[in-house]
């Protein structure tokens, strides 16, 4: 039987501490004001009032990772505590909660994408499907006939009447003499394998299917002036396609295999019914939801390190604490990121590009093995981001 305790805070009282440790509970307000607030320099979050009926603690609580903000109380609050465990039982009993708290990690999840966007590719963000015949251009041009023929095909499929309608007819019909570009027109797979090199979705597509990478791993990129620009890799267990399945709105960036793969997919209608049937499973996701925020804002924080040794030192850190392999002390950490990844996942520019990585080969907390990068001491490798992340911080208040 669900049973649920009911917490008090006094007025300017901290109910939660950005950085400090991952607590096994989160919070939903039953009256009272607080405050959240992030003491890390994190570009375009202002802080937030928040009320009954809201919940704070999320994503901490279900990624396990440190907290995001902290959190004062405004007023006299009283909150219930639900511990994490107790999460499935409140989804049976409480289904509009549950759905109130993964819509809502969509939609902050599609702000924090769009500053990301705005701020690592110096770009605003554009999501109209007749951008779709310009992204099959690239990718003809740069010699990927199988993904060019893909998006010439989505884009004749989102715009019938396109300006581009008869280049694109053209293009997909000789590309598709010498490619077989995978699923143009999905059945309903709930596993889905594609060969390294294809696409799965193109930004700028409608979509309604969300993926859980089951093996190999997958690139999300987007073509920005002429060029492809990774924003992330990954790997087994990572979701990706969340946003468009719960807001509704255009792909944001192109998710392609960057090797062999098989995707779980979850359309809305097996998304509804694991609502309301399968709890553990609503719970893993609003996990793996709490995981991609936590990464996110870690990512945004990233943005503002200006020097960039440090910056491809904490995004380093970022990837390390992500993989949730448990480091053991004294033994070296095996990743499988490449120096290039990582100068790729900060954006560093073309012409900073050797620099950048004999920067990072020189840094302490790496050495590099069969072109992979090895982490002598994962501690003292966060430790170090964290500092890095803390002093940049406090710059940006002196000024």
């Amino acid at each position: 039987m669900l049973q649920l305790a009911f917490v008090n805070f006094k007025q300017n009282s901290y109910i939660q501490v950005e950085g400090t440790p991952a607590t096994s509970c989160f919070y939903i307000i039953q009256s009272g004001k607080i405050r959240c607030f992030h003491e890390t320099e994190v570009p375009g979050n202002a802080p937030r009032m928040l009320g009954p009926g809201d919940f704070i603690g999320v994503v901490a609580c279900m990624s396990s990772h440190s907290q995001t903000e902290s959190v004062i109380a405004i007023t006299n609050v009283v909150a219930i505590k639900v511990n994490r465990e107790q999460y499935p039982e409140l989804i049976m009993k409480n289904t509009p909660v549950a759905m109130k708290i993964v819509r809502s990690f969509a939609q902050e999840m599609r702000v924090l994408n769009d500053n990301l966007t705005k701020i690592t590719l110096k770009n605003t963000v554009t999501e109209t499907p007749d951008q779709l015949y310009p992204i099959a251009q690239y990718y003809e041009d740069s010699g990927w006939p199988e993904i060019a023929a893909y998006c010439y095909y989505q884009y004749l499929k989102e715009c019938p009447k396109g300006s581009y309608k008869e280049q694109a007819i053209k293009r997909f019909s000789i590309l598709k003499k010498r490619t077989n570009p995978p699923y143009l027109e999905p059945k309903g797979e709930m596993m889905r394998s594609y060969k390294q090199n294809t696409m799965i979705f193109s930004e700028c597509q409608s979509g309604a299917d969300m993926f859980i990478v089951q093996s190999g791993s997958v690139k999300i990129v987007k073509v920005v002036d002429g060029s492809e620009v990774m924003l992330a890799l990954l790997k087994k267990g990572d979701i990706f396609g969340e946003m468009a399945l719960l807001d509704n709105r255009p792909r944001s960036a192109c998710a392609i295999a960057h090797d062999d793969c098989t995707l779980m997919v979850i359309n809305r209608t097996n998304f509804d019914q694991m609502v309301s049937t399968q709890p553990q499973l609503v719970a893993r996701l609003t996990s793996m939801f709490a995981e991609r925020l936590w990464s996110m804002y870690r990512q945004l924080a990233n943005t503002e390190l200006r020097n960039p040794r440090e910056k491809m030192v904490d995004m380093l850190a970022l990837q390390v604490e992500k993989s949730r392999q448990q480091p053991v002390k004294g033994v070296p950490f095996e990743t499988d990121f490449t120096i290039t990844d990582i100068i790729n996942l900060c954006g560093i520019p073309s012409n900073e590009v050797r620099t950048a990585a004999w920067q990072l080969e020189s840094d302490q907390n790496v050495k590099v093995k069969n072109g992979k990068i090895v982490v002598p001491d994962v501690e003292e490798l966060i430790k170090q981001a964290a500092f890095y992340r803390k002093q940049n911080s406090k710059h940006a208040n002196e000024q």
